[in-house]
């Protein structure tokens, strides 16, 4: 019998109704995540729990390759029973990680499995999972409607289609999936060859000459537009840190015609230009009334070799110690200074700026917008019960936590929405107790308030997106 039990995470009475009563069966809006468009599009059908559960799984991979598991069975050629039992054979090593928490709780609200998993147990729960899996409601469609998915934020590059987007719109489902504009590779000028025959790529889907620094920006709202054109608000960066080095425009034009011509531009160069251009998203962001999201803080591919064989997202990244502040700053005033600061979400990986975001965004609050500026929820690393209770406690002493929009799944797996009800456990758990210790008044009708604002009708109202049938 496992530890999931109806009170997990919950151990005060407050906590508890306002968990049931409340937060358990509001529907979810995920508006953050890296689901495969083509897998909702396809309505994918998991021939077993490696596909659904452990393919393209880096929290899951690090873990084993912590255990002292050969890569094969990570991102190798071993088969993918051979890949399940060995991250069984992981998992009991994951006491006290998060891991432990959400395989668990992932086995007991997809299947029904309340047996904990280890060696022993791993050739019947992938007998019992597989068996269960060839049921239409653990489809990718299933999957949105069992857990009451209203909305899905994907992230997607500008030159993308959308084709599967397109076809998910005429498909019928019950959940409402929007692509998010994610521009990082404009300003990826390190590799010349690869950011040109991106550069290519854009003209060819946009029918826009991009041969001049204009062209190209045309040629990039031209884009902007057809995202908004499909149910699109939110724009994403993934940044080490913001960039605040602003060019003119006759500076910006030169970096711009060296890299077209295929030569190379200084560190110092590349920072002025991605400067330029973010200056130049944020005034796409607030001309369409979007939502501006910016992840700061990833060092990424830092294992050579492992970057070398496999790429990118294969779990070689960590938390970064870039410095933020003074740069943030600078570029949300250069912003504001000219009213085109979006409406914007600042998501930290280094839980050292959580002081940080939660004072920046009290300097940018306004235009009669409630929680304009927001401190994102815990993110990567951070999406754990300590990182997020660290979170919720830095928003609540420096801003307002009822107008938070709360937890997202940030994920590229069916698996995760799960993830939420963590978040909304934990989050009743904390004001909970704070009312058990005479922290907080008990007032269910004002508590039950709080709750159903962070857990659903913040997010319901912020992002201005059409939500699907999934309501309270």
């Amino acid at each position: 019998m496992t530890f999931i039990t109806e009170n997990f995470l919950l151990r005060n009475d407050v906590a508890v109704e306002l968990f049931h009563g409340t937060a358990r069966d509001l529907p979810i809006i995920d508006y953050h995540c890296h689901l495969p468009p083509a897998d909702v599009a396809s309505n994918r059908k998991f021939r077993n729990l490696f596909e659904i559960w452990l393919e393209g799984d880096h929290y899951k991979w690090r873990a084993m390759r912590t255990n002292g598991m050969d890569e094969r069975y990570c991102t190798g050629d071993a088969s993918p029973k051979e890949k399940f039992l060995a991250f069984a054979k992981t998992l009991p090593e994951c006491l006290r990680n998060p891991l432990y928490h959400w395989s668990h709780l992932e086995l007991e609200r997809y299947f029904g499995i309340d047996t904990i998993l280890g060696p022993d147990t791993a050739e019947q729960i992938w007998k019992e999972a597989n068996e269960k899996l060839k049921d239409p409601s653990l489809s990718a469609h299933g999957i949105l409607e069992k857990f009451k998915v209203s909305v899905v934020c994907t992230t997607d590059d500008p030159t993308d289609s959308l084709e599967h987007h397109a076809a998910i719109a005429k498909s019928g489902i019950g959940t409402r999936i929007y692509p998010t504009f994610r521009p990082d590779k404009v300003i990826a000028l390190a590799n010349v060859e690869a950011w040109n025959s991106w550069a290519d790529k854009l003209a060819e889907v946009s029918g826009k000459d991009c041969g001049s620094l204009q062209g190209f920006c045309t040629a990039l709202e031209a884009r902007h537009e057809f995202f908004h054109s499909v149910g699109g608000r939110l724009s994403d960066h993934g940044l080490e840190h913001c960039y605040a080095e602003f060019p003119s425009g006759t500076e910006a034009e030169a970096i711009f015609d060296r890299v077209r011509a295929g030569k190379p531009v200084s560190v110092e160069e590349q920072h002025r230009f991605a400067s330029y251009m973010m200056e130049f998203f944020g005034e796409l962001d607030a001309k369409r009334g979007w939502v501006k999201q910016l992840h700061l803080g990833a060092m990424r591919n830092v294992n050579d070799k492992l970057y070398a064989t496999l790429g990118p997202d294969v779990g070689g990244d960590s938390i970064g110690d870039f410095q933020q502040g003074s740069r943030l700053g600078r570029y949300l005033g250069r912003l504001a200074g000219r009213s085109i600061l979006p409406k914007t979400i600042l998501y930290n990986l280094n839980p050292r700026d959580n002081y940080l975001l939660g004072t920046m965004i009290g300097n940018f609050q306004g235009d009669g917008i409630p929680g304009k500026m927001q401190f994102g929820s815990g993110w990567w690393f951070l999406d754990q019960k300590e990182a997020m209770t660290w979170q919720i406690n830095a928003l609540s002493n420096l801003g307002l936590l009822g107008h938070f929009v709360g937890m997202l799944t940030d994920s590229r797996s069916f698996m995760s929405y799960c993830r939420h009800e963590y978040f909304r456990r934990l989050l009743c758990q904390i004001i909970g107790e704070d009312v058990v210790n005479g922290e907080l008044p008990d007032d269910m009708e004002l508590l039950s308030r709080l709750v159903y604002k962070i857990c659903y009708g913040n997010a319901s109202t912020y992002f201005g997106l059409k939500l699907g049938r999934y309501q309270p």
